[in-house]
């Protein structure tokens, strides 16, 4: 069995032929039950375990076991904690055993830019990324990857925090600095993208811009939440998979319980985009709004890839 750490997984996941694997298991699908969500109780914030299988006959089995425990940075840990198993669909003999964090970043953000393929302008030059944890790198460089960005906003509770960000990403071929106002930077997006633990709207409706695209990651929990009501009234919804962001997204299943949004106002998920069942943008001056919690089927095909991309 290979094993496969952090580093190599980020070397062998390039974003652009990430975003290609995911929209082709998408198109193809794949068995991916919802996954299992666990609370653990600790001495400070709650963690979580979340258990995420999925498999295509024939081909692969794999599994995710990851954790979250929101109070990690405090210890300089990340919040995500975990390892992937690939299998053989066949025999069930073991293949890799993957660095889970890596795999779950670089999805996650790949997913993001999936959609942004059919959400956001083609012409969006303008990224606003709201948050400075693990993901936010990956997610300015997925967008970065599927769209002509020439300048990154980067806002957090912590200023220092975006400067430090802002700071390492410097010489990209597209410039990145901090915001400290995230309104002004909010009126001025193309892409809004967002990976917070936030349980108050961050991101207003009243602030968002014609034709821009509304890009929501974190919240991963019905508490959670990082847009207002009058985004979701503005914009038009999509996400990454029904099942998962009606039942764990609380900025779909708070909207959903208070009638702000109805199970039809979701218009399309990533299974319908990439199908070409469903229509992504129809309008440049249209709002859209993408809410992920992500899905084993993502996992799956990112640790495919990364297997195939490294070297023995």
């Amino acid at each position: 069995m290979r094993i496969i750490d952090a580093a190599r997984v980020h070397a062998a996941l390039d974003y652009a032929p990430l975003v290609d694997r995911l929209a082709a298991m998408f198109r193809q699908g794949c068995e991916a039950p919802v996954r299992h969500h666990h609370t653990v109780r600790t001495a400070g914030a709650d963690a979580v375990l979340l258990l995420m299988p999925a498999w295509q006959p024939g081909r692969h089995i794999g599994v995710k076991i990851v954790s979250v425990f929101p109070d990690n940075a405090a210890q300089g840990l990340p919040a995500v904690q975990g390892v992937y198993l690939l299998s053989d669909a066949r025999t069930g003999r073991p293949v890799a055993l993957i660095d889970g964090p890596s795999i779950t970043v670089r999805r996650t953000a790949a997913a993001s830019a999936l959609a942004s393929r059919y959400l956001s302008r083609q012409d969006a030059s303008r990224l606003v990324m709201v948050g400075t944890g693990a993901l936010a790198p990956h997610l300015i460089g997925a967008h970065c990857a599927v769209r002509p960005i020439r300048e990154v906003l980067v806002w957090g509770r912590d200023a220092q925090k975006a400067r430090a960000l802002a700071e390492s990403l410097a010489g990209r071929p597209y410039s990145v600095r901090p915001a400290d106002d995230l309104e002004a930077a909010i009126r001025q997006a193309d892409i809004v993208s967002s990976a917070t633990l936030s349980k108050e709207p961050l991101v207003r409706g009243a602030w968002l811009k014609p034709g821009s695209h509304v890009d929501l990651v974190g919240a991963y929990t019905p508490e959670m939440r990082e847009s207002d009501d009058e985004a979701v009234r503005r914009a038009r919804v999509f996400v990454d998979t029904r099942a998962g962001a009606t039942k764990e997204g609380g900025d779909v299943v708070q909207p959903l319980n208070a009638g702000v949004l109805k199970p039809a106002d979701i218009l399309a998920d990533l299974f319908e985009l990439t199908r070409g069942e469903k229509p992504g943008r129809t309008r440049p001056d249209e709002i859209t709004l993408f809410k992920s919690v992500g899905t084993a089927l993502e996992d799956l095909a990112a640790a495919e890839l990364a297997v195939e991309r490294s070297p023995e």
